[in-house]
């Protein structure tokens, strides 16, 4: 089990970097209350910013309220002339995966900058063989465990029934990278209805559990094939490239052979981790 970087928290003349998964993001604004309130919101993730790493600017804006915006506004991500565009209602960002710069412009709120963040981060980790889930996951006796399914599928209730000993990496999105020839689970601060981050740490992964809410615990070993559907169904992607999503199917097979992937049924009490591991 690794620290991937100490949390920093003091003011750095208008950036921050916030690292995840080893891979820090450099954001830089103009203003200065938005770049503390970012330090606090993603504290235990906070490091020194580096050269060669990713950098974004970020525009402040006031809300427009002229009765068309919506911060609800489906999602767009798209890939041209050589650049990712990423908008919702709520912002409007640009990111060169070449000079690994980008832009983004969005009123003084942290929920837009950390949906930008989630997506260059799962464009970069599919790249590796890796990518974000929908999952919970902690570490236990230095070993990695993830828990995904549908919303309402039990990945909060699962964290919250976790033992003493257990450490939360999340309980909402996951972050998966290819190591040699295994794969490591790593904290990230993108929380769910616990509200709270993970802690920044990393460690090798022993298992998927694909939650089903029933009667009794039961755990049972899937087929590759049956793991590799049910996996696709819960990774962020937001690319519709066909070679993009071809490597991604890819990069799912090659771990439900690495990783033993379980259809996990469990009841709502601390007996259902007696099975896990």
């Amino acid at each position: 089990m690794d620290r991937l970087g100490e949390a920093v928290v003091e003011s750095r003349g208008g950036q921050v970097a916030v690292v995840i998964g080893g891979l820090p993001i450099n954001i830089q604004s103009e203003n200065r209350s938005f770049i503390e309130m970012l330090e606090l919101r993603y504290a235990g993730f906070v490091g020194e910013p580096a050269r060669g790493s990713i950098r974004l600017e970020v525009e402040i804006v006031e809300p427009v309220d002229d009765g068309e915006s919506d911060d609800d506004e489906d999602l767009e991500v798209r890939f041209t002339d050589g650049r990712w565009t990423i908008n919702r209602g709520d912002f409007r960002a640009q990111w060169d995966p070449v000079s690994l710069r980008g832009h983004v412009r969005q009123s003084a709120y942290p929920y837009a900058i950390d949906s930008v963040m989630r997506i260059i981060h799962s464009l970069i980790v599919a790249e590796r063989g890796g990518f974000l889930l929908h999952s919970a996951s902690v570490v236990r006796k230095g070993r990695a465990f993830l828990f995904s399914g549908v919303s309402g599928a039990g990945k909060t209730t699962i964290s919250r029934l976790a033992p003493p000993d257990a450490t939360l990496l999340t309980d909402e999105i996951s972050y998966v990278r290819r190591v040699g020839e295994g794969y490591e689970a790593c904290g990230t601060p993108f929380a769910g209805d616990l509200g709270r981050s993970g802690e920044n740490i990393s460690a090798p992964l022993a298992g998927l559990y694909l939650l089903v809410q029933g009667r009794h615990n039961h755990a049972s070993l899937m087929g590759a094939a049956d793991a590799a559907r049910r996996l696709l169904r819960n990774i962020l992607f937001f690319s519709d490239d066909a070679g993009r999503v071809e490597h991604l199917f890819g990069s799912a097979c090659e771990f439900v052979s690495r990783v033993p992937v379980y259809e996990l049924t469990f009841r709502p009490d601390e007996k259902i981790w007696d099975i896990i591991g």
